[in-house]
């Protein structure tokens, strides 16, 4: 959350980085996953789905989404979000009882805590939460620049990308943010990139990690992600006017031939050229489901290429997936937050209504998946300083039963916890 090789890959525990990057991103698309017995979710939570791997994901993309087109939040809803914050800076995925204090069994990742630092900037009100956030992210910065999805795993392209989104959020510059052998956020993110010397469309793809060998593969998630970061975007984008459309462009390779000589707003444009190419067939991406013998849409992936379309101001090549989707996504995003709220973040980017998306309003629908809204009007500059509500629940995060049981990445940023959730 938010890879992009996100495609197929086989469960297995040899790709337990890849499976924890993408965990809660399954767990959210899954109709399967409902919450354990003996939870009863918090009244402040949006979704009924178990949260055990996105709720600080899903809770986070539909705060944001809310606050983007002039909703306010339920005061419950932040205060639950702040309260998933544990005592080092970093956030949980999710706790059941937000009053709990974390001990060092508590799972915190990079993911959830650059998701909830947007969303608690953007709302306004929390700024010694997002401090404290923000400074835990510095602390986690790799030795490469980059971030893993877990602390101190190895850099990838949507954990990188989702804490640059963090960093622009709080007025930070990621290429000042250098881990301590000099080495910035985007020295980290351009290394993921396939450059000049790879042929054909996938030039310019950036890939989730690089395998075994130090090759790279193509992946439409982490080129969604590596997108926004390279143009120093977060989730949250103001839209494209009617007029605003730049032209969709290929790497320079004759001034760019090397990672680098590159700058990252180049390489966001190679990634939206890779993007853009691969939606040209039909309009929307695919992926290769666990068990399945031929690819099917890939709906969250689809919203993320459009969002980082609209970031590079390419509003004809946003417009092909986004009509697709207005299509086609109204049984994916039924009733899920992070999935109606990537539809809104994309169709606000891009210029088009949220609340008349292919006739359906998905600001309606994403507040009926939570806490009624305060109001219409935005929710900047809300003090928030209440102390948070205790809430409800039992439930018993196990995370790393993630590793081994979801496949690969290609769920889509926005869910990933990068990834996404």
């Amino acid at each position: 959350m938010p890879g992009a090789a996100h495609r197929g890959v086989a469960v297995a525990a040899a790709s337990a980085a890849l499976c924890l990057a993408a965990a809660p991103a399954a767990l959210a698309d899954d109709p399967s996953a409902k919450p354990s017995p003996q939870a009863k979710l918090p009244s402040a939570l949006y979704g009924t789905k178990d949260p055990a791997y996105d709720g600080v994901w899903r809770q986070s993309v539909a705060l944001l989404a809310q606050d983007t087109v002039g909703v306010t939040p339920a005061r419950k809803a932040v205060d639950w979000l702040a309260g998933q914050q544990c005592s080092s800076g970093g956030f949980a995925p999710y706790r059941a009882d937000a009053a709990a204090k974390c001990d060092a069994k508590t799972p915190v990742d990079s993911n959830a805590t650059a998701v909830a630092v947007q969303a608690l900037a953007a709302l306004g009100g929390r700024s010694a939460e997002v401090g404290k956030a923000v400074d835990w992210l510095k602390s986690k910065q790799n030795e490469d620049g980059g971030w893993g999805y877990a602390p101190g795993g190895p850099s990838d392209a949507n954990s990188t990308s989702v804490v640059i989104g963090a960093l622009v959020a709080t007025g930070e510059k990621p290429e000042g943010v250098k881990s301590g052998k000099g080495k910035s956020a985007y020295d980290a993110l351009l290394a993921f990139q396939l450059g000049c010397d790879t042929k054909g469309a996938e030039s310019g793809a950036f890939a989730y990690q690089p395998d075994k060998k130090g090759r790279l593969a193509a992946n439409a998630d982490a080129s969604a992600a590596a997108a926004l970061a390279g143009l120093g975007k977060g989730l949250a984008l103001e839209p494209l006017g009617k007029d605003d459309n730049e032209d969709v462009t290929a790497l320079d390779c004759a001034e760019t031939d090397s990672k680098d000589a590159r700058e990252p707003d180049e390489a966001a444009g190679g990634a939206g050229a890779y993007l853009a190419s691969a939606l040209k067939k039909d309009g929307h991406l695919s992926a290769l489901a666990p068990g399945a013998d031929k690819p099917a849409p890939d709906y969250a992936n689809t919203a993320d290429a459009a969002l980082a379309l609209a970031a590079g101001g390419h509003k004809d090549a946003a417009e092909v997936p986004l009509r697709w989707l207005e299509k086609n996504s109204a049984a994916w995003a039924k009733d899920s937050p992070a999935a109606l709220g990537s539809l809104v973040l994309a169709a606000h980017a891009t210029g088009a209504d949220p609340r008349d998306f292919g006739g359906k309003d998905l600001v309606q629908q994403l507040n009926a998946t939570g806490p009624k809204p305060e109001g219409t009007q935005p929710a900047k500059g809300a003090s928030g300083e209440q102390a948070s509500e205790s809430d409800e629940g039992g439930f018993n995060v196990w995370w790393i039963v993630g590793v081994g049981l979801v496949a690969g990445i290609g769920i889509g940023f926005l869910f990933s916890n990068r990834k996404k959730t």
